[in-house]
């Protein structure tokens, strides 16, 4: 299945994986860490972009704070989906993420994140950026 912003799934597992990372990305949208925990497994690991190697959080509250501290550290955010790839529970997601700076400066960053998901929740993001 494809769709105009890019998204494609198969069937079954598929597309089980795209309506929760779909979900996932919705809730992330309310930079609001609570509403994305929901999402995560009790075990998720989620690797950061901080580099030059990211930073590891592992564990649904370890993760859910790493989220509130990139909510906080910006005055807005926004990210948004330019494509995602779906194979069984494996999703690929390329992305821009756009934020305004506390004093007002606008930033952006473009990246790719590599997720699976396990019974219905986001196991693993691990997170890639350019530049």
């Amino acid at each position: 299945m494809s769709t105009l912003d890019g998204t494609t799934a198969g069937t079954g597992a598929g597309s089980a994986t795209l309506a929760v990372v779909t979900a996932f990305n919705e809730a992330f949208n309310t930079r609001d860490a609570a509403a994305v925990a929901p999402f995560l497994s009790e075990d998720c690991v989620f690797d950061g972009t901080t580099p030059p190697d990211g930073e590891r959080h592992t564990g649904r509250d370890a993760v859910r704070d790493a989220f509130a501290g990139v909510f906080a550290g910006t005055a807005e955010c926004a990210f948004t989906t330019e494509e995602t790839i779906v194979a069984g529970e494996r999703a690929v997601v390329r992305w821009r993420y756009d934020w305004v700076e506390h004093d007002g400066r606008p930033g952006h960053v473009r990246g790719v994140d590599v997720l699976t998901v396990r019974h219905g929740r986001i196991a693993e993001k691990l997170s890639y950026v350019k530049g």
